[in-house]
C-alpha cells in the first residue's frame, strides 16, 4: 500500500476533502502514485490526517468518478491507469486520420452513453445469480414482461416521478426504439387510415428530435409531421394549428431532445387539452429524468393526465447500461391501446429473455438502481461544472456560439451560425481524436433547419477524458469564431 503525503492546511479556504483531491491529482501526475498502487482505506487515512472519515470518502467518490481511482466491492482502491500528459495523444494536424474513418477517437464525445463506472458490481453479479438460480420456466414470461418486473417498474415510477400505476399498466420493452415500434403498430391498428385520406396514422414530433424515433415512427406505418421547439420545447401552439389533427403526438417535454428545453406546466396542460379534445395519444419520453442540475424538476405529464391521453416511455439504458436494453411504456388506461397492444405482441414476441427480466427486478428490489442514481448524479453535476468551465466564456452572450440544454441529463450543444461553421468544429475536434455529433442529423430536414452546431456527451468519458476532449473543443469553437487569433 502506498503511503499518501498529504498535508491539510485548516487555513485553506478549500474544503478538506478538496485538498486531498487535488494531493492525490498531483501525486499521480508527478510519478508519485503509479497505476495499480493500492492507497489507504478511507478509516486509516482519516485517522492520519485527523479528519472524519466521510471526508476522505468525498474525496475518493470524486477521484474514482474523475477516473483516478479504480473502486471494487470488497477490494482496496487503486490508482487507475491513466494517461497524465496534458496534450491529446493524437496531433491536431490536418493530416491526421478524421474520427469515423476506421480509427476509434482518443476521445468519444457522442452522446447518448452514460458512465458505468459506478455501477455496484457485486449487487449486479447478485441479481444475475438470483435470477439464473430460479427454476427454469417452460413457457416464455407473459407478453408485457414478468410479474416481478412489472411490479418493480411501477414501484420505481412512482417513487421517481410520482406516477400512479400498478403492473397492469406496464409493458417491458427492448429499450426506447422498440417501445416507439409497439406504439407505432398500435396506432396503426388504431387508425388505418389518416386523417387526410392516406394510409395509417400521423404522428407530430419535436423538430429537431430523437432521430432513431423518427425513422422508428416512419418505418412501421406512421406520417411524421415536425413541430418546431423553441427554448421551452415543443410549440404547442403549432401543433394545435394542425389541421387536420394528428393522432398523436412524441416529445421529451421533461428535457427536450437534444436542445435541452423544459416544457412548462402551463405548456403540458395545453398539450393535454388538445389531446383530450381530439382523443389523441400523447408519447412522452422520459428519457433521463433522473439527472437534473441545479433546476427544479417538473411534473410528468403523466401525472397531469385526467383524460388517459399519455403513454410514458423511460429505459434503464442512461440510468444503468444501454448494453441491457431494456424499458418499458407505462400505458393510459385505454382499453383499446391494451388490447392492439396484445394483439401486436401475441405475433411480434418480446425479445427480452425472461432471465434479463428478472436479474433487473432484483436491481430495482434491492435498491442498487436508486443508489446508483443518487451516486452517477453527484458524478454527472460535476462533470457539466467541467463542461462550464471550459466552454461557458467562450460560449458566452455575444460570441456567436450558444452553450445549452446543460439543466439536465447527459449531454450539451453548443449551437454555432451554420451549417459550415458546425461542420468545421467537428472536422477540427476529429482531426484532434475526439468524435462529437452533428446537432443537423437530429432535423427532419437538416438541408432547412435553422439549428447547426455539435452535441455532445459528457457522462461516459473519465473526467481526464473529458478534461482532453473539453480542451480540444475549446479550441475548435475558438478557432471558428475568431479565426484571425
Amino acid at each position: 500500500m502506498s503511503d499518501l503525503a498529504i498535508t491539510i492546511d485548516r487555513t485553506d479556504a478549500a474544503p478538506l476533502a478538496a485538498q486531498i483531491v487535488g494531493a492525490v491529482r498531483a501525486a499521480v501526475f508527478s510519478g508519485t502514485l503509479a497505476p495499480g498502487d493500492t492507497v489507504p482505506s478511507s478509516r486509516s487515512l482519516a485517522a492520519s490526517l485527523g479528519v472524519s472519515r466521510g471526508v476522505v470518502v468525498t474525496a475518493y467518490d470524486q477521484l474514482t468518478g474523475e477516473g483516478y481511482l479504480d473502486v471494487s466491492q470488497g477490494a482496496a482502491a487503486r490508482v487507475a491507469a491513466v494517461d497524465a500528459s496534458p496534450a491529446p495523444r493524437r496531433p491536431a494536424t490536418p493530416s491526421a486520420t478524421p474520427v469515423g474513418d476506421g480509427d476509434p477517437p482518443d476521445v468519444d464525445m457522442r452522446p447518448g452513453f452514460p458512465s458505468t463506472a459506478r455501477l455496484d458490481e457485486r449487487a449486479w453479479r447478485s441479481a444475475w445469480r438470483q435470477a439464473a438460480s430460479q427454476p427454469v420456466p417452460s413457457r416464455q414470461a407473459d407478453d408485457f414482461g414478468t410479474a416481478g418486473l412489472r411490479e418493480q417498474i411501477a414501484d420505481h415510477v412512482r417513487r421517481a416521478r410520482g406516477v400512479a400505476c400498478d403492473a397492469a399498466d406496464i409493458v417491458v420493452t427492448a429499450g426506447t426504439s422498440e417501445a416507439v415500434m409497439l406504439l407505432a403498430l398500435a396506432l396503426g391498428e388504431l387508425h388505418p387510415q389518416g386523417p387526410d385520406g392516406t394510409n395509417g396514422p400521423t404522428v407530430a414530433m419535436e423538430d429537431p428530435g430523437y432521430p432513431s424515433s423518427r425513422r422508428a415512427l416512419e418505418r412501421f406505418g406512421c406520417t411524421v409531421v415536425p413541430v418546431p421547439v423553441d427554448d421551452d420545447g415543443l410549440r404547442v401552439d403549432v401543433l394545435a394549428a394542425l389541421d387536420p389533427a394528428p393522432h398523436a403526438v412524441l416529445l421529451t417535454p421533461s428535457h427536450q431532445y437534444p436542445l435541452g428545453g423544459r416544457l412548462p406546466v402551463s405548456a403540458r396542460l395545453e398539450a393535454l387539452a388538445w389531446a383530450e379534445m381530439h382523443d389523441a395519444l400523447i408519447i412522452e419520453d422520459d428519457y433521463d429524468s433522473e439527472f437534473r442540475h441545479g433546476a427544479a424538476t417538473l411534473p410528468a405529464l403523466t401525472t397531469l393526465d385526467r383524460s388517459e391521453s399519455v403513454a410514458l416511455i423511460g429505459s434503464f439504458s442512461k440510468v444503468l447500461t444501454p448494453w441491457l436494453r431494456l424499458g418499458y411504456i407505462v400505458l393510459p388506461r385505454r382499453p383499446a391501446l391494451h388490447t392492439a397492444l396484445r394483439s401486436i405482441r401475441a405475433d411480434v414476441t418480446a425479445p427480452i429473455a425472461g432471465v434479463a427480466q428478472e436479474a433487473m427486478a432484483a436491481l430495482l428490489a434491492g435498491g442498487a438502481v436508486r443508489r446508483h442514481i443518487a451516486a452517477v448524479r453527484r458524478d454527472y453535476a460535476h462533470r457539466r461544472d467541467l463542461v462550464l468551465r471550459a466552454l461557458g466564456d467562450v460560449c458566452g452572450a455575444g460570441s456567436g456560439a450558444r452553450l445549452r440544454g446543460l439543466e439536465g441529463g447527459l449531454h450539451a450543444v453548443v449551437e454555432l451560425g451554420s451549417t459550415d461553421a458546425a461542420a468545421r468544429v467537428r472536422a477540427r475536434a476529429a482531426r484532434a481524436g475526439v468524435a462529437v455529433a452533428d446537432l443537423g442529423d437530429y432535423a427532419a430536414n437538416p438541408a432547412a433547419s435553422v439549428h447547426h452546431g455539435i452535441v455532445f456527451g459528457y457522462a461516459a468519458p473519465s473526467d481526464l477524458a473529458l478534461a482532453k476532449g473539453l480542451t480540444v473543443l475549446r479550441a475548435a469553437i475558438t478557432t471558428e469564431l475568431h479565426p484571425g487569433e
